[in-house]
């Protein structure tokens, strides 16, 4: 290497200016000058510091590529330099450590006297404006001479233009205000979210519904037969007495006919064998067989003359006949208590809710439940939660299996028509975000597993290791 000053100052220092010139990126700038300098002062060891935080951190160290953060000597340096920072001017200076110790701290005293020759020489480099960008400290034996001053008060410029050039343009002052004052906002935004997230709120859950009648009866069919014609139409108010269906007559008409053909012939049987009691005593028998007889075929009509009357089924007491299209029953067979329709009471309507499985909250009995007709959306009704059951059933809605709700409406309305359809919004108990979070992670995690998941029956393994 080459001595100090061995070079004329000239070249040195065009020599010097040329390779901070060449640098691209900040780091071999610092490199450049750590190294580059040891021609003109000789030093044991130089630092270059970067000054754009808040405060100044080690960038560079003469002789290595990256410094060892973790090494002794520069958690000393990072440690101290706060302190020495204090003794330094703002002007390129030499500080080197007093006869009297007791005005530094120890720490820095016994680094120093460790690690650290005679003095330092301390070269701030600046912006054009006089913002501090960095600092190359040079740890020398002896100060520097008047040449070596020089030099360096011409060099100090250049190495500030490059440093400025390749740092970039730094935030004003203003700006990092601004954005202090942001990031304040942004943390106080992220405890009002926090805040948010966890306050609890209220379970909730949409469901299909309908508006039917809290109290109804079923009409059903008396009888096994053939539906033969429907006489109201669906939802119609009907009175008490009123024919609601009849079923189809013929069967019953036509063995009605073979009835009375069979009793009379009973009859006649019976007269005859009257007649001739009178003149054969031993012929009783055969008299009481006959009167049995024709006591037989009176009691099979009449039940078949009961089951005519009972072919037109009516109205038990006024209300509204609920059933579906009425082409559905028109000569569709049906026996004993099949049930028809309904005979709703339009006094007192209410919600039948179709809660599917998938989406099934807790629910107590009072919660309260809103529904949003598909014909009137902007005049919900409210209602009590008055009846839940266990046991899934297949929703005729939409073939899901659902839990069937029933709710009681509040007050009345006259939008409250039974057979109505719509949504229902139930709600349940109060429980925070971030539960309703974690439930739904905890979810996808079992759906993820779900897919994921691939059942090996233990006979292929046997069969792979046979072929073996």
């Amino acid at each position: 290497m080459t001595s100090p000053e061995s070079t004329l100052p000239g070249e040195l220092l065009d020599r010097l200016a040329a390779r901070a010139m060449a640098a691209t990126t900040l780091a071999e700038l610092a490199f450049s000058l750590a190294n580059d300098a040891y021609p003109l002062l000789g030093f044991r060891q130089a630092l270059v510091f970067d000054a754009a935080g808040s405060k100044e951190s080690l960038i560079c160290v003469s002789g290595l590529v990256r410094p060892t953060e973790d090494s002794p000597y520069l958690l000393w340096l990072n440690r101290v330099w706060p302190e020495l920072l204090k003794q330094l001017p703002e002007q390129p200076a030499w500080l080197t450590l007093p006869a009297d110790h007791a005005a530094w701290p120890d720490m820095v005293v016994e680094g120093w006297l460790e690690w650290w020759p005679a003095g330092i020489l301390a070269l701030p480099l600046r912006r054009r404006d006089g913002e501090l960008l960095g600092r190359v400290v040079f740890l020398m034996d002896a100060p520097p001479s008047p040449v070596q001053r020089e030099t360096l008060a011409r060099l100090q410029p250049t190495w500030s233009y490059c440093w400025e050039m390749l740092a970039g343009e730094r935030q004003p002052p203003w700006r990092e205000k601004l954005r202090a004052l942001i990031d304040r906002r942004r943390r106080w935004l992220l405890i009002a979210l926090l805040v948010i997230v966890l306050f609890p709120v209220r379970q909730s859950a949409l469901a299909p519904a309908e508006i039917v009648a809290m109290s109804a009866s079923v009409v059903a069919s008396p009888l096994d037969g053939v539906v033969k014609q429907i006489h109201v139409r669906p939802n119609q108010p009907v009175k008490a007495g009123e024919r609601l269906f009849s079923l189809d007559d013929t069967t019953l008409r036509n063995r009605l006919e073979v009835a009375q053909k069979s009793m009379a012939v009973a009859d006649a049987e019976l007269a005859a064998m009257t007649q001739k009691s009178f003149d054969a005593p031993q012929s009783k028998g055969e008299l009481a067989a006959l009167t049995g007889r024709a006591y037989e075929r009176r009691a099979e009509l009449a039940a078949i003359q009961a089951q005519l009357a009972r072919i037109d089924i009516h109205a038990a007491a006024d209300g509204v006949a609920v059933f579906g299209d009425p082409d559905d029953w028109l000569g569709r067979p049906v026996a004993v208590g099949e049930r028809i329709m309904l005979l709703a009471d339009p006094a007192t309507p209410g919600i039948l809710v179709h809660l599917p499985v998938a989406d099934a909250i807790n629910l107590d009995i009072g919660a309260p439940v809103r529904m949003f007709l598909s014909v009137k959306p902007l005049s919900p009704l409210d209602a009590r939660l008055v009846e839940t059951s266990y046991q899934a059933v297949v929703s005729p809605i939409n073939g899901v299996a659902s839990y069937r709700l029933r709710a009681q409406l509040e007050e009345a309305s006259p939008h409250a028509r039974i057979g109505l359809r719509g949504t229902a919004k139930l709600y349940g108990g109060d429980v925070s975000r971030r539960k309703k979070l974690l439930a739904k992670q905890a979810k996808g995690k079992q759906r993820m597993k779900r897919f994921g998941k691939v059942d090996i029956p233990s006979e292929a393994f046997t069969v792979m290791l046979k072929r073996d």
